[in-house]
């Protein structure tokens, strides 16, 4: 019996010393499931950013279509996400995320099925498409929350960083995966709409992993997350302070999220959708890769810092972009934003995490998370209207320079402030 323990014992110190390896200094065990859920939903959403504009042409569907379809989705995302934030507590968070990635499989099953205008409008208000390269879904606060009570403070930043780079590769690699279409229609005949309709079948298929991987999640709470989610109390002040800020900055970037950046691409430089494919991939590797040094940078310089002097640069070579007469020039610019852009993620969700009481970590992930997605449900609807209307370079104008606006109020009015 002695022996057996030692046996044990000895494992569990193993698997202790491996996990160190994996995961930063400070965190608890159980949350590889999220992780992979994140990379499966990265690719998911990395290839359906770029496909959806060209589905919805492919049927038939005008700019203002797409943008009402993208608004859509972004609105949807906003009031689940705020149902979890005001609900949620009722329900332990791995029921909600199991709901979640039914959800998502429903999703890719109906837009595979619909051809029309007004179906297709519904199942992305009731669904989980993400139109734009971040990740705005119902997933969000959930998972956040969870990955924040298996972290202490020394290392929540380190963690929220590899989680937003585990999604950020895994986009990219879905931007790159947009290409397979047209490799389809090439080597087997069928035809181009066939062919795109089976990769939101692939996207459902993506939904029903991600449930099977949030089923080996622990049905009872871990360790760190022993309180269950609560409403807001103390820190209801400073988190509705941050949702203001930051449903300007969702707001602004609801202009170019990937789906209307492509259509830019599609009709200012008739760029085909292997080199979208090809573009999205080197910009989501890029933004990925950065998110590396986003928590040194936090650590030398301060989360809001980090925040705000990685995103000003971003926003000037947007605004460039709109302006460049040649594709090699507009998407050099645009690689550099990419660059800098997302340094910015990891930052901001652990700056959030740090200035609530544990208990309350998901509803004020929610509670941020859906002031942003309402802010940038408004804006593709507006942007389809200009392009179609002619003015394809405003929505990038006006996401720069609303972005260096939010960037700078920001910073004026949390510079001081010092997160727990």
């Amino acid at each position: 019996m002695v022996r057996g323990s030692s046996v044990i014992a000895r494992r569990r110190a193993e698997g202790a010393r491996l996990s160190r390896h994996l995961l930063p200094e400070g965190t608890y065990h159980g949350i590889a499931p999220i992780f992979a859920a994140r990379a499966l939903r990265g690719f998911a959403d990395g290839f359906v950013a770029v496909l959806l504009p060209v589905y919805l042409l492919a049927l038939g569907l005008g700019g203002a279509e797409v943008g009402a379809i993208a608004t859509a989705t972004l609105f949807g995302s906003a009031m689940a996400t705020l149902a979890v934030g005001a609900l949620g507590h009722h329900w332990t968070g791995r029921a909600l995320m199991l709901g979640a990635a039914a959800l998502m499989a429903g999703t890719g099953l109906g837009f595979s099925l619909m051809s029309s205008f007004w179906p297709l409008l519904v199942v992305a208000f009731v669904g989980t498409l993400n139109p734009s390269s971040g990740d705005v879904s119902v997933f969000l606060p959930l998972e956040h929350a969870r990955l924040a009570a298996a972290s202490d403070a020394a290392a929540r930043t380190d963690v929220f960083a590899r989680y937003a780079l585990t999604g950020a590769l895994c986009a990219a690699l879905g931007a790159l995966a947009s290409g397979l279409p047209d490799h389809v229609v090439a080597l087997s005949g069928i035809q181009r709409l066939d062919a795109l309709r089976g990769m939101f079948v692939l996207y459902g298929l993506i939904g029903g992993l991600v449930w099977a991987l949030y089923r080996k999640l622990p049905v009872n709470e871990t360790p760190g997350d022993a309180l269950r989610p609560a409403p807001l109390g103390p820190s209801r002040a400073v988190v509705a302070r941050l949702a203001a800020l930051f449903s300007v900055d969702s707001f602004a970037g609801g202009f170019v999220v990937n789906s209307l950046l492509a259509l830019w691409l599609f009709q200012r430089f008739g760029l085909s959708l292997s080199a979208a494919g090809a573009f999205f991939f080197g910009s989501g590797l890029l933004g990925a890769l950065s998110q590396l040094a986003a928590p040194g940078l936090a650590r030398r310089i301060g989360l809001v810092n980090t925040m705000v002097f990685t995103h000003i640069p971003a926003s000037l070579c947007l605004i460039a972009a709109a302006f460049a007469a040649d594709v090699r020039v507009a998407l050099g610019l645009l690689l550099v934003r990419a660059l800098v852009s997302s340094m910015d993620v990891p930052a901001r969700s652990a700056f959030v995490m740090s200035v609530v009481q544990p208990h309350e970590r998901a509803a004020a992930a929610s509670f941020t998370a859906v002031p942003r997605s309402l802010a940038s449900a408004a804006s593709p609807l507006l942007a389809g209207w200009l392009f179609q209307s002619g003015w394809a370079a405003a929505p990038l104008v006006i996401c720069g320079v609303l972005k260096i606006v939010y960037d700078l109020v920001l910073w004026r009015a949390f510079r001081l402030f010092k997160p727990s």
